[in-house]
C-alpha cells in the first residue's frame, strides 16, 4: 500500500491511527509529492497563499535550563551571553512597525531577570504603543499565575515546544531537573487561559523513532493547537549532543504535510532551522503546506550570540533587507508575504 488511502482519509477529515501514521512516515518516498499538493490546498482553503511574517526578538541568551541539545544551555560556558533591556525590546518593536510588522514574537531563555513584574510591562507597553499587533511569547515553563497576567497584560499567543511527546525521550533531552509532566502541563494551562498556544517538536533528535512521530501527530490532534513549530535537530559545537547526527530536512517537510492535514487551519511556520538545514528549506517548507515565516528583528550585534545550534542563517542580515529577501522568495512559490496580524482561522 503506498499511503494515498491515509492521505485521502486526512484532506477528508477523518482521523488516522498511530499505525497509518506510521505507515506514511515509513513509506513517505511514495506519497511526499502527494502529501504536499494535499498539504497546499488545504491550507489555500484557510488562508489563500497568504505566507504571514512575525517579527522575532530574541531578547535574552540567558537560560537557566540545561537541555543537552540547546547551544544557550546554563552549562556553556563558551557562550557569550546578552540580555535586552525592556527599552531595547521597544526599540526593535518600533523599527519593525515601521517595516510593516504586526505580529511581535518575544522569544528568550528561561532568564531569572524576567520576574513578572519586569516582563508585565514589557507587554503592557508594547500593547499600549501597538494597539493593532499581535503579541507571541515564547519565554519557557512559568506558574499558571504567571501565564494569567501574563495574558491579561495584553500577550495574544504562546509558543512552549514540547520537543518530543515521549516522556523516556524527554528525560533522555534534558537534565533531572527538569519534567515532561510539567511541560505538558504548562501546554494544558495556556489552553484553559485562552491563548492561541503554539507546541512543536525537534526532528531527528537524539532516541527518537519513526513511532514517536507517529505519536507526535496523535498528540497534537488531541491538543489541537493553533500554532505548531517543528524543525530538524541540528547539533550545537557546546553541547553533550555535539556529535550527533542532524535530523533530516526531507522528513520535517513531509512531517509539515501531515500536520497541515491534521491540523486544517493551523499557522505552521517554515523554521528558521529548517532554511539552516536545506538552503531551500523555507521555500520546501511553503510548499509542503506551511504559512509563517518570522525574521529577526534582534539587534545586528547580538542576532549571532543567540545560537541554539550551529551555522545559524540570516544571523547578520538587517530586518528590511531580510524581508526584501523572502518575499523574492517567497514569490517564487506562488505565495506572497503579507505583514498583518495573521490570525489563526478560528479566530478570524
Amino acid at each position: 500500500m503506498d499511503g494515498s488511502r491515509e492521505l485521502e482519509k486526512l484532506a477528508a477529515g477523518e482521523a488516522l491511527t498511530k499505525e497509518e501514521y506510521l505507515r506514511l512516515i515509513k513509506d513517505r518516498e511514495s506519497v511526499r509529492d502527494e502529501a504536499a499538493d494535499l498539504a497546499v490546498r488545504t491550507r489555500q482553503r484557510y488562508y489563500g497563499n497568504k505566507v504571514f511574517i512575525r517579527g522575532l526578538i530574541e531578547f535574552t541568551n540567558i537560560c537557566k535550563n540545561n537541555c543537552y541539545y540547546c547551544g544557550i544551555r546554563a552549562g556553556n560556558t563558551a557562550a557569550e551571553r546578552y540580555r535586552l533591556m525592556p527599552e531595547e525590546i521597544l526599540s526593535c518593536a518600533g523599527k519593525g512597525y515601521e517595516l510593516g510588522f504586526r505580529t511581535f514574537v518575544l522569544q528568550g531563555g528561561e532568564d531569572p531577570y524576567y520576574t513578572d513584574e519586569i516582563l508585565l510591562s514589557v507587554v503592557r507597553s508594547l500593547k499600549e504603543t501597538y494597539p493593532d499587533c499581535a503579541l507571541t511569547l515564547s519565554v519557557g515553563e512559568r506558574s499558571r499565575e504567571s501565564y494569567r497576567l501574563l495574558k491579561e497584560a495584553g500577550a495574544d499567543r504562546y509558543l512552549l515546544r514540547h520537543e518530543t511527546v515521549n516522556a523516556k525521550h524527554y528525560a533522555a533531552l534534558h537534565p533531572a531537573d527538569m519534567h515532561y509532566g510539567n511541560r505538558m502541563a504548562c501546554l494544558k494551562t495556556l489552553k484553559e487561559l485562552g491563548y492561541q498556544t503554539g507546541a512543536g517538536f525537534m526532528v531527528g533528535s537524539p532516541g527518537q523513532t519513526d513511532e514517536d512521530l507517529a505519536d507526535e501527530m496523535l498528540f497534537l490532534r488531541e491538543l489541537k493547537p493553533e500554532m505548531v513549530g517543528i524543525g530538524p535537530f541540528i547539533p550545537h559545537k557546546d553541547t553533550p549532543f555535539a556529535k550527533e547526527q542532524a535530523g533530516s530536512a526531507e522528513l520535517t517537510v513531509f512531517l509539515l504535510s501531515l500536520i497541515r492535514l491534521t491540523l486544517p487551519d493551523v499557522l505552521l511556520p517554515a523554521t528558521t532551522a529548517l532554511g539552516t538545514a536545506d538552503p531551500m528549506g523555507r521555500e520546501k517548507g511553503i510548499l509542503s503546506g506551511a504559512n509563517v515565516l518570522m525574521p529577526n528583528l534582534s539587534p545586528a550585534g547580538v542576532r549571532e550570540k543567540y545560537l541554539l545550534y550551529d551555522n545559524k542563517i540570516c544571523t547578520g542580515d538587517e530586518a528590511a533587507a531580510c524581508i526584501a529577501c523572502l518575499k523574492a522568495r517567497i514569490a517564487k512559490t506562488g505565495c506572497e508575504i503579507v505583514t498583518d496580524r495573521g490570525d489563526h482561522a478560528r479566530h478570524i
